[in-house]
């Protein structure tokens, strides 16, 4: 069943990016997308239960939003730092502790924390993540944990 959600999911895809429709690249794509799938099922789907796997994918999507106006918000501060002499700039290395279950979890934690200007994921293990932050005011952010409740609720636990 992987295999076939994942071909459908590439197959998508493909068809959304390439914006054509000629029989050739139809053809292609179905070829190339039953190929890569039946090498790589196991990478983009798992394990996991496939309806699992689509409430994931929906909270995840649900997410991606929440992110990008972090970015913009954390780009703001930065420039405002960056350019306002006034501003204070103090870099600061910080852990917090490590709630995620999953290796997805703490991948998805750690690049949204290094997507967020300002900060930048250090290390990273079961136990807890090291970060370094252009200012205090962002470590505080951030340990607030609210990015982490947020991956924690695309893990499957309560939350968002």
């Amino acid at each position: 069943m992987s295999f076939i959600l994942t071909a459908v999911i590439m197959f998508i895809f493909w068809i959304l990016l390439s914006g054509e429709f000629n029989i050739v690249l139809i053809l292609s794509c179905i070829i190339s997308s039953l190929f890569v799938s039946y090498i790589s099922h196991d990478l983009l789907i798992g394990k996991t239960d496939i309806k699992l796997g689509l409430i994931r994918t929906l909270r995840f999507i649900k997410y991606i939003p929440w992110l990008m106006w972090q970015i913009v918000l954390s780009n703001i501060d930065l420039v405002k730092r960056t350019l306002h002499p006034r501003m204070p700039i103090s870099p600061t290395i910080f852990s917090f502790r490590n709630e995620l279950r999953t290796e997805m979890g703490m991948v998805a934690l750690a690049n949204s924390i290094t997507l967020t200007p300002g900060t930048i994921t250090i290390d990273v293990n079961k136990d807890e993540f090291i970060i370094h932050a252009v200012a205090t005011e962002l470590a505080e952010g951030l340990m607030e944990g609210e990015m982490q409740r947020r991956i924690k609720a695309i893990e499957g636990e309560a939350g968002v």
